[in-house]
């Protein structure tokens, strides 16, 4: 009786704008929004549709889809590995420690949600991978706090939000580390770019800005979004399993196991893996080097070696983690057929898809407008294609070609292509997965809260890229 009378003396605030829009969006995902592989499949059959409609042979598609659905299986491996070497440091015992020293730090369930969005979008700067693992994890160790009824739904979206804004305008930009590196572009692509510096992309004033009014809006968005305490979804009210792993581990029992409990092999497997990696790291630029995903996940690993000490434990944690990467495993091969439909299957005319979506964009721009245009074309194909790197490769012979005919800085040309690929993430299950795996919930938990971003970084990333291109003068390609 007393808390009805405290109730109805003090109502709870009504939500804002951004939260009705979140809960919302939420609300009809939840009834609406199929799981993440129909999501992926119904992609396969909209690109295939329109390949037909530009006059591809069906069997051109058809092998188009075929020789493209393994295409990304090295791609896939390494985007498991990702998961699964981040999960191991994230759940060893060191790691859990500083998760939970963070986690204490939040005072409130709204400033807990900026909290972790400040975290992810900061660690995507320097790398995505563990931007995605370690906010995952640090939202299940924020929501296993007592007495903070944070809503589970925005805390993921928070988590989220680095691979939807910042990623690609800092050192994990597969796009600006290809063109800063020639050794890495292809011939036909490097006579039309020549070698792009950091400093005429991501460390351009104008990327530095970008990067910095992108992360204070989606600050502001990721805090006004988030549900009032009597308004939250909590993990526990989406039946999200909190507990954490019990780390103890019985004595060895029988000689067999000696070896399973000694950190004996770990040392010398941590040595060896220890050893390739200086070479590496001394050998080449260390920003260069520890993009490449199999240096970092070989990194990585051996890092979760060594803080799990023990194999019992390491074998422990690995297990544990594959669960998270099935929907890596069974999507990223239909983004591969839909990359190949795009790009390989050809009408009698020998154009594709691709080309046509290009053509279609190119032909409107000027040099005023093509950034803007550029990068609304280069979101919606990351919305069909989402890999950074590959679609660079893909799209960079004609946006670069066409950025030289209309005297556009090139690096900004770079940065248009890093800005607006990111976009698409925000509503994309591609790059969710290994998060989603961590958190234990479905897209469609989490997609009413990163719409609501995409609705204010649409407008401002598309205008920021106009402002900042008159700011820029155009310079001739600068061959190695």
């Amino acid at each position: 009786m007393q808390d009805t009378l405290l109730h109805a003396a003090n109502p709870p605030a009504q939500p804002g704008l951004f939260e009705r829009i979140a809960v919302g969006v939420s609300n009809w995902s939840e009834r609406w929004f199929p799981d993440s592989y129909i999501f992926a499949a119904l992609a396969v059959i909209a690109v295939a549709l329109g390949a037909l409609a530009c006059g591809a042979p069906l069997r051109a598609v058809a092998g188009a889809f075929g020789d493209g659905y393994w295409s990304l299986i090295p791609f896939t491996m390494q985007m498991a590995f990702v998961a699964i070497s981040g999960y191991v440091v994230a759940v060893s015992p060191p790691a859990s420690k500083l998760i939970t020293r963070l986690a204490a730090l939040p005072r409130t369930a709204r400033g807990a949600v900026a909290f972790i969005a400040l975290v992810s979008l900061t660690t995507a700067l320097f790398n995505w991978a563990i931007s995605l693992v370690f906010s995952g994890l640090l939202v299940r160790a924020i929501a296993r706090r007592e007495g903070l009824k944070m809503d589970y739904r925005a805390a993921g979206a928070a988590a989220y939000l680095g691979m939807g804004a910042t990623w690609a305008l800092g050192l994990s930009s597969a796009a600006a580390q290809l063109q800063a590196n020639p050794a890495s572009l292809p011939k036909s692509l490097l006579d039309i770019t020549g070698v792009i510096p950091f400093s005429q992309t991501i460390f351009l004033w104008q990327s530095l800005a970008m990067a910095a009014v992108l992360t204070a809006a989606s600050l502001l968005v990721a805090w006004a979004s988030t549900p009032s305490p009597e308004r939250a979804r909590t993990a526990q009210a989406m039946g999200v399993d909190l507990a954490q792993a019990d780390d103890d581990m019985a004595p060895a029992q029988r000689p067999g196991e000696w070896l399973e409990h000694s950190p004996l092999l770990t040392l010398l497997i941590v040595a060896l893996g220890a050893v390739w990696l200086f070479g590496e790291f001394t050998s080449k630029d260390p920003i260069y080097a520890i993009s490449a995903l199999n240096t970092y996940n070989l990194l990585f690993l051996i890092l979760g070696m060594l803080l799990s000490w023990r194999p019992k434990r390491f074998l422990r944690a690995v297990a544990r983690s594959v669960p998270s990467v099935a929907g890596v495993l069974i999507q990223f091969p239909l983004y591969g057929a839909i990359a190949f439909i795009l790009t390989k299957a050809a009408g009698p005319d020998g154009v594709t898809l691709s080309q046509h979506l290009a053509a279609a964009f190119v032909s409107v721009a000027n040099h005023d407008t093509f950034a803007v245009v550029m990068g609304a074309y280069s979101a919606v194909l990351g919305f069909l294609v989402p890999s950074g790197g590959g679609k660079w490769i893909v799209e960079a012979p004609y946006v670069m070609q066409a950025a030289n005919e209309l005297k556009v800085h090139l690096g900004w040309a770079v940065q248009v292509y890093n800005a607006a690929e990111a976009l698409p993430n925000l509503i994309n299950p591609f790059w969710m997965l290994p998060l989603l795996g961590v958190l234990g919930v479905k897209a469609r938990d989490v997609v009413g809260f990163t719409f609501t971003q995409l609705l204010v970084h649409t407008p401002l990333v598309l205008f920021m890229l106009w402002a900042f291109s008159m700011t820029l003068a155009y310079v001739p390609p600068v061959m190695p």
